[in-house]
């Protein structure tokens, strides 16, 4: 089993490209980004890759950037976070039944990370589901941590075509949910909008049930 590694220097590309960050910015993470939440959480999020003043900068997905704005707002309001806003490491929020990763752990040039980046990440990704409870729910957010997803649990890709708010059955009685990614240009253009993604997260919520609402772990 490939475990998530924190030094991992695999795609040369963005190796480089993290070197050069950490050279302008010595204050920033820098580095890949682990995933947060509850490690038992049968609802995962999957994003695209750290946004490079947000994970990047704080070491934690969807935090410090616009992207997490809507997303931990959501996530706060049905019961999965202990607060409506993610800042820091060290702000002391708390994720129940939920986690969140990237498709990609490390920042990619222009935050588009090429394909090959893509799959060599998939290992971790591969991991991080292979992890998950039996009933379990998958958010993908975007049509690129979608396909990590179907990758990640050797899917037919044809067979899972992307769509937001689409739910797709999977083999083992996991569930797996489309949303458009909640980055600045999709909310502000409203291509997503508040009502469409809570209602994704509203379902994600009542795929997993009242048993979801345990003790929150960090």
């Amino acid at each position: 089993m490939t475990h998530f590694s924190s030094s991992c220097v695999l795609c040369p590309r963005l190796a480089r490209h993290l070197a050069g960050v950490r050279s302008d910015h010595p204050e920033y993470h820098a580095g890949p980004v682990p995933a947060f939440g509850d490690p038992a959480a049968r609802l995962i999020i999957i994003g695209l890759a750290p946004g490079l003043h947000g994970a990047n900068r704080t070491g934690r997905p969807f935090t410090g950037d616009h992207a997490g704005i809507l997303l931990y707002r959501t996530l706060h309001k049905f019961g999965f976070a202990s607060g409506p806003e993610s800042v820091s490491v060290a702000d002391g929020l708390v994720l129940t039944d939920c986690r969140i990763t990237n498709a990609v752990k490390c920042l990619p040039p222009a935050n588009k990370p090429a394909p090959d980046e893509v799959r060599t990440c998939n290992r971790y990704l591969r991991q991080e589901l292979q992890q998950l409870p039996p009933s379990a729910v998958i958010l993908a957010l975007g049509v690129v941590a979608h396909g990590a997803v179907v990758r990640a649990l050797d899917l037919r890709p044809g067979g899972y075509p992307f769509s937001h708010g689409r739910q797709h059955d999977l083999p083992g009685g996991v569930t797996l949910l489309d949303s458009f990614h909640c980055s600045r240009y999709n909310t502000q253009t409203r291509r997503l909008t508040t009502a469409m993604f809570e209602h994704v997260v509203r379902h994600a919520a009542e795929l997993l049930g009242a048993g979801r609402r345990r003790r929150p772990v960090t």
